[in-house]
């Protein structure tokens, strides 16, 4: 027997997944439906999206935009700690979840909801990232996840679900990618990706930029600026996270950066091949981590690049609203005290090439470096190497005892 519930707040995209479980929800918990679109910068896939929901069988949709605080409180936050899962993913679904499983927590309860639906499948990361973040904010809420209940078993036979029902999709059968668009990313999953030995098909799938081959011959010059790890300027203008993310996607787009193709681990204990386009993200990254090593010292920056890969693995798995994760932000906000000043890069064929940094917290003396004439005494460094060397030596001349 299913729950009772009475009213059921779900989180809406208006894509294939989301459309569906409208009528679903009604059909089989008879339940009023309020949907909620997240506006995290995804653009043109919001337009029509309360007609369509009502349309559906909603009871009312409100589109409740929060792209300042997942750039200020979850972007930038990842972006100082350098986090990155295995290496290459820069987390653009993973940190999008969060905010806005946040938000519509925040409307099921002015709504006097008593459920709280997704369209996560039982094989991803999301349905933990959400549901966790649920628990966080609403503990005792009731989740329902139709993937987890429904006798629909793949993709198409939820396009044939819709079909019947007259539910209008931007999709059909033939390009029936898996996609999560934000202002940070593009993620592509499905069909002929699903298979590691296929190349991906980068002139069908691309949407932000280009591949490599066909961006320009002529590189572009670009500068970025940081105040205490936050990206503030581009160029030599000031702008806020918004136009300055944007901006950076279509100057990195153009010229083929951020295109990711990896195999990851999924939580859930699978691997799962996609594509991510991230190309303002990649250019954020790149920047960040040069001026931090002009500006951080050799422990600090050796301790943080090993707890950014924790970071990412919070992240990704959906952990954000725990104290770990705090506690990790508190040590990353204090090593960004001196993260200021600009980096210039150039942009080239899928490439970010350094073209020079200046900091007013740089560390870099360039006396002391030099291999001109300095004050340094060279003939320090004797006695450094015979203490540092110390417990070899004694290894070796005890060796065999």
């Amino acid at each position: 027997m299913k729950k009772q519930v009475k009213k059921a707040v779900l989180a809406y995209s208006g894509g294939l997944d989301t459309s569906i479980i409208i009528p679903w929800l009604k059909e089989n918990y008879g339940c009023e439906v309020i949907a909620v679109a997240a506006n995290v910068g995804q653009g043109e896939e919001l337009d029509g999206l309360v007609a369509k929901a009502k349309k559906t069988g909603a009871l009312d949709c409100f589109i409740e935009d929060v792209t300042h605080e997942f750039i200020y409180d979850f972007i930038f936050p990842t972006l100082k700690a350098g986090a990155v899962y295995e290496g290459e993913y820069l987390l653009g679904t993973s940190f999008a979840r969060p905010v806005i499983a946040r938000r519509i927590v925040e409307i099921a309860l002015r709504e006097g909801a008593d459920a709280i639906a997704h369209g996560c499948t039982g094989k991803g990361n999301d349905q933990v990232r959400f549901e966790l973040a649920i628990k966080a904010f609403a503990p005792n809420m009731t989740v329902i996840a139709p993937w987890r209940e429904w006798d629909i078993k793949s993709r198409e036979e939820a396009i044939s679900y819709a079909e019947a029902r007259n539910i209008p999709l931007a999709i059909n059968r033939e390009t029936n990618y898996s996609k999560d668009k934000n202002i940070w990313h593009l993620s592509h999953e499905g069909m002929d990706l699903e298979n590691p030995a296929n190349a991906p098909l980068y002139d069908k799938i691309l949407e932000l930029g280009v591949s490599p081959e066909k961006a320009p011959d002529t590189p572009e010059i670009i500068s970025v600026g940081f105040e205490r790890g936050i990206p503030v300027s581009l160029n030599g203008q000031k702008l806020d996270g918004a136009p300055l993310i944007t901006a950076l996607n279509a100057a990195g787009g153009r010229h083929g950066v951020g295109i990711v193709d990896m195999v990851e681990n999924r939580l859930v204990g699978m691997k799962s091949r996609g594509v991510y386009e991230t190309p303002g993200g990649t250019i954020l990254y790149k920047a960040h981590a040069l001026l931090e090593q002009l500006t951080l010292d050799r422990d600090t920056q050796h301790m943080k690049h090993q707890l950014a890969v924790r970071f990412a693995e919070l992240v990704y798995n959906g952990q954000w609203f725990t104290p770990l994760r705090e506690a990790l932000s508190a040590f990353v906000d204090k090593t960004q005290e001196r993260v200021t000043g600009e980096v210039k890069l150039k942009l080239y064929k899928g490439n970010i090439i350094p073209q020079g940094m200046t900091s007013p917290c740089s560390l870099h003396d360039l006396e002391l470096a030099s291999f001109g004439d300095s004050d340094y005494d060279q003939s320090d460094a004797g006695g450094f190497i015979n203490l540092f060397g110390l417990p070899v030596k004694v290894q070796a001349l005890t060796s065999g005892k």
